[in-house]
């Protein structure tokens, strides 16, 4: 049984930086694609970025200019580097591991998930 512990969450004043990080527990083997949600207030949740095993990155395109994600295997975490935020990345933000990318980028779903972690972006 895989395990997702997210940390990191916070608040912050817009165009602050914040790194959210992932540390798997159970099983994680290298078919498994390690990424992150978000979901805010009265939206559906968003596919924020997705990386594999090598290291293969998939994105949201239009936030990767702000966001980036690494991987770091011999850890089993995984981290969201977030910088600039506005108000509108203000969202819970979900851990979740699945062994589809294509499960994760265009169902917005995955097999394991974190407990989520909050951010807050003030203006």
């Amino acid at each position: 049984q895989v395990q997702l512990v997210e940390s990191g969450g916070g608040l912050v004043q817009a165009g602050a930086s914040l790194r959210l990080s992932c540390a798997a527990s159970g099983i994680i083997s290298s078919n498994i694609y390690m990424g992150w949600f978000r979901q805010a207030p009265g939206k559906e949740r968003e596919f924020v970025a997705a990386i594999s095993w090598r290291r293969v990155v998939y994105s949201a395109g239009s936030l990767m200019g702000r966001f980036g994600i690494s991987r770091d295997n011999a850890e089993n975490t995984v981290y969201l580097q977030m910088n600039s935020l506005k108000p509108e990345d203000t969202a819970v933000y979900y851990c979740a591991a699945d062994p589809s990318i294509e499960t994760m980028r265009s169902k917005t779903n995955a097999k394991y998930w974190g407990q989520g972690t909050q951010v807050t972006v003030s203006s």
